[in-house]
C-alpha cells in the first residue's frame, strides 16, 4: 500500500470534528517553512495558530525537550516540585510586570480561561463575569460560555455556563465609527449594562483579549482599554487579560496589553509560552494567589516538566534573540505591504494589527466578502502560502507568522498574496 493511499485510509479514522484547511500531510518543519510527505516546502505564515512563535523546531527548544525528556518527564505538582516549573516561574517574572508575580500552570488556553473564571470568582465571591461580542477564549464549558466570535462554536451545546453577559467590542471599522467614537460608545454600553443587567458589585471580572483574535484581530482603542481599567477599579471588579494569542512577542512587545499602559488583575497565557508543547497559565498577584483556597483547582498534567522546559527555552530564545524586537519590525513591513496592496485592490476593506498579529479584512464594513477573503486564502495555500481565516463572516484573512519572520519572507509572502487577491 502506498504511503498516500495508507494516509487517505488513516484519516478516515479521525473525528470530522475539526474543521481543515487542507489534506496534506506535514512531514518537518524548520522556522518558518513545513514540508509535506512530497517534499513541498510551504511558507508557513499560521504558526500553528499563533503557536510557534520561535519557529518550527528551533535548535534550542527541541534541545531543552530532548535533555528534559531523560531526566524526568512528568512530576505532578501535587506531590513533588521539578525543576523546569521553578525555573519558568523565574524566567516570567522577568518579563511580567508588577504585581502579577505568581502563577498557575495548565495544558491549554481554555483550561487557563477556566483557571481565571475559578479565581475571579472564588476570591470575589462574586457570581458574574462580563466578556466582548467576538471574543474568542475556548470550546471547554466556561470557555465557550465566555466565547461570541461565532455561533457555530456554541451551537447544539446548551445550556451553558451561567452569569456570563456579553458587551459591545469597540470594533471601531465594523460599527462605522471612530476608535474613540467606539471607544466611548462601548464604555458607555458597559455603564448601561450596570443598569439594566447586572449591578457591579455582582461582577467578579472582565474579561477581553488584548486584541481580538479568531473574532478578526481588531486592535482596541487605548482609550478603551484605559477606560475599561479604570472602571474596574471604581467597582472592585477584576480585569483578566486574554494573552492566549497576542501573547509573547506576537504584538511587537512582550504582551499586548502594554500598548495600552495598563496592568491586568489577572493574565492568561498560552500559545507561544511553549514553542508548540501543550502549556497555558496564569499570573496574579500573590495577594491575589494566596485568596485562591489549596485544593479547590489543580489537574493532573499541569505544569508538565517537558512542556515547562520547552516555556523555559522559549523565552531565552526570544530574548536573546531580540524576536520581540522583530516582531515589531517585521509587523510594520508587513502592515506597510498589505496597505500597498488595498490601495489596489478594494476587494480589502481594512487592514490592522499590531507587530505579527496582522489581519486585512474583505468587503465594506457592513458588507463582508467571506467568498474573496477564502478564494484567496485557497489561492495563497495553492502558492505553498499558508494563511488563515477569522471574523464571525470568516471574512478576515490573519497573518501569522513565527516571529523569526525575516523581511525577504516577508516580500515573498506579499507577493503571492497580490497573486491570490488579483484571482477574486
Amino acid at each position: 500500500m502506498s504511503k498516500n493511499h495508507q494516509n487517505r485510509d488513516m484519516k478516515s479514522h479521525l473525528s470530522g470534528v475539526w474543521s481543515r484547511y487542507g489534506e496534506f500531510v506535514t512531514a518537518r518543519g524548520e522556522g518558518v517553512y513545513v514540508w509535506d510527505q512530497d517534499d513541498n516546502r510551504y511558507l508557513d505564515f499560521t504558526s500553528g495558530i499563533g503557536v510557534t512563535n520561535t519557529g518550527h523546531c528551533h535548535p534550542k527548544v527541541v534541545e531543552a525537550i530532548r535533555a528534559q525528556a531523560g531526566k524526568i518527564i512528568h512530576a505532578e505538582l501535587n506531590i513533588q516540585y521539578h525543576e523546569t516549573v521553578l525555573q519558568l516561574a523565574e524566567e516570567l517574572l522577568t518579563i511580567m510586570p508588577a504585581p502579577l508575580d505568581t502563577f498557575f500552570f495548565s495544558n491549554s488556553g481554555a483550561e487557563a480561561i477556566e483557571a481565571s473564571v475559578k479565581l475571579a470568582r472564588q476570591t470575589s465571591r462574586r457570581p458574574n463575569i462580563i466578556a466582548f461580542q467576538g471574543a474568542f477564549h475556548g470550546r471547554t464549558n466556561a470557555a465557550m460560555a465566555l466565547t461570541s466570535s461565532k455561533a457555530a462554536y456554541r451551537a447544539g451545546y446548551g445550556p451553558l455556563m451561567g452569569g456570563v453577559l456579553t458587551a459591545p467590542f469597540p470594533y471601531h471599522y465594523r460599527l462605522q465609527m471612530s476608535a474613540d467614537e467606539a471607544a466611548d460608545f462601548c464604555l458607555n454600553e458597559l455603564r448601561y449594562m450596570f443598569q439594566t443587567q447586572t449591578t457591579p458589585d455582582e461582577v467578579a471580572a472582565i474579561l477581553i483579549e488584548s486584541v481580538l483574535g479568531e473574532g478578526g484581530y481588531v486592535v482596541p482603542p487605548a482609550r478603551f482599554m484605559q477606560g475599561l481599567r479604570a472602571l474596574c477599579d471604581e467597582h472592585g471588579i477584576l480585569l483578566i487579560a486574554d494573552e492566549v494569542q497576542s501573547g509573547f512577542g506576537r504584538t511587537g512587545k512582550w504582551f499586548g496589553f502594554e500598548h495600552f499602559n495598563i496592568v491586568p488583575d489577572i493574565v492568561v497565557m498560552a500559545k507561544g509560552i511553549a514553542s508548540g508543547m501543550p502549556l497555558s497559565g496564569i499570573a496574579a498577584s500573590r495577594a491575589l494567589m494566596d485568596r485562591w483556597i489549596p485544593g479547590t483547582h489543580g489537574g493532573t498534567y499541569t505544569g508538565n516538566a517537558i512542556a515547562c522546559a520547552a516555556g523555559v527555552a522559549t523565552i531565552q530564545v526570544m530574548r536573546e534573540e531580540r524576536l520581540v524586537e522583530n516582531a515589531a519590525r517585521m509587523g510594520e513591513l508587513l502592515m506597510d505591504g498589505l496597505a500597498e496592496l488595498q490601495a489596489r485592490h478594494p476587494v480589502i476593506g481594512d487592514v490592522r494589527g499590531l507587530g505579527l498579529m496582522v489581519a486585512a479584512e474583505f468587503g465594506e464594513a457592513g458588507k463582508p466578502d467571506s467568498h474573496a477573503a477564502k478564494a484567496a486564502r485557497q489561492a495563497a495555500q495553492d502558492d505553498h502560502l499558508l494563511l488563515l481565516t477569522c471574523g464571525p463572516y470568516d471574512n478576515v484573512i490573519r497573518f501569522v507568522p513565527p516571529l523569526v519572520v525575516n523581511a525577504a519572507q516577508i516580500e515573498d509572502a506579499l507577493r503571492i498574496v497580490e497573486k491570490a487577491v488579483a484571482t477574486v
